[in-house]
């Protein structure tokens, strides 16, 4: 009976953050029944709201038995246990109804095929204890936000340096809401997007030249982008939730990728599931922000009628390209003192 398993660091990743409550209310590896009802109804079984599959595969020749402890390894250090509840296999037909599509140029799909089908559900638990030293931890962010006397948190999700339409959101949400909690994802993410250094220098400008004082946190989420649209942007306002967020940001085409989802069905399943669950934060859904040459300024569909004739586009894909070629985007999408951050991170891209 096989009692070892060597796992891989977003698998590790994924047990930190079910032991320190971020993926709040797992407790660990989905089992069958959890996994169905979560790519079937959006819930565990339990009916509590969760949108993302969280799994762990293991090879299809390992023998494990219910009420077995194994022995999780990560380059041949031993990590953390798991008692084995259930065993099963994912399915193509699971797999689209998570990412909308099957086409292997999607990197969520991709990621997930190269993966065992075979599946193991269970509780962990850290055993190597120092891996907690510097994580994202919700009972410190929640401290973080009671002693800046915040009642109320909107969080933003990003995966690219600051732009000109994300700062108008930020400010929305800042008018809004007692602080901001800026919260990027620094885990694995796609070939091209911006490296973490890239990302957080540029915050880190943005904060300390532009936002006022004592408005804003910003820390890592360590965590994979599945790339998952809709689904993915509830799963990070339920992690958001958990680290002590009263509000979330859900922009355009929020974790889309490709051109696989519609521009605003995250918006969609969002009221849908918020209208059938109490979600514990509230959702701010907001449009995309464009730069409109008729007004002179950033602006979004709701409050400017000039989106289908003086519309210029702002979004990561598009500063990318232009960084990647050589030029230098328009002040209108990126503040200069941004660009010279990013582009004194040395490594820009991940390659």
């Amino acid at each position: 009976m096989t009692d070892r398993l060597e796992i891989d660091e977003e698998t590790l990743q994924d047990i930190i953050n079910i032991e320190t409550g971020l993926l709040y209310p797992l407790q660990g590896f989905m089992n069958h029944a959890d996994h169905r009802s979560v790519v079937d109804k959006y819930t565990l079984s339990d009916g509590q709201v969760f949108t993302i599959p969280i799994t762990l595969d293991i090879p299809e020749e390992m023998s494990v038995r219910e009420g077995q402890t194994i022995h999780l390894y990560f380059h041949g250090r031993h990590v953390a246990d798991m008692t084995a509840e259930d065993s099963y296999h994912i399915t193509d037909a699971e797999i689209e109804r998570v990412f909308c599509t099957l086409d292997m140029r999607h990197p969520g799909v991709k990621k997930e095929k190269d993966r065992y089908s075979r599946r193991l559900g269970g509780k962990t638990m850290l055993v190597d204890r120092s891996l907690l030293k510097d994580v994202l931890d919700p009972s410190v962010t929640r401290k973080i936000f009671a002693d800046n006397g915040w009642s109320t948190i909107a969080g933003f999700q990003t995966r690219n340096p600051i732009h000109r339409a994300h700062e108008h959101l930020q400010r929305t949400a800042m008018d809004v809401c007692d602080g901001l909690f800026i919260n990027p994802i620094i885990g694995w993410k796609k070939k091209g997007d911006f490296t973490q250094e890239a990302v957080t220098a540029a915050y880190e400008r943005m904060i300390k030249e532009f936002y006022p004082e004592n408005s804003v946190y910003m820390a890592g989420l360590k965590t994979q982008m599945r790339y998952a649209g809709p689904r993915e942007a509830v799963f990070h306002a339920m992690i958001r939730r958990n680290l002590g967020c009263t509000h979330f940001i859900i922009g355009r085409d929020h974790a889309g990728v490709g051109g696989f989802y519609g521009a605003y069905d995250a918006h969609s399943l969002a009221r849908r599931l918020a209208a059938e669950h109490d979600l514990g934060i509230k959702l701010l859904l907001m449009h995309e922000p464009y730069y409109c040459k008729k007004c002179g300024m950033v602006v979004t569909e709701k409050n400017c009628s000039h989106y289908a004739t003086d519309r210029i586009e702002i979004s990561g894909t598009i500063i990318r390209r232009y960084i990647s070629e050589g030029a230098i985007p328009n002040e209108i999408m990126l503040r200069r003192e941004i660009f010279d951050e990013i582009l004194g991170c040395g490594q820009i891209f991940i390659e």
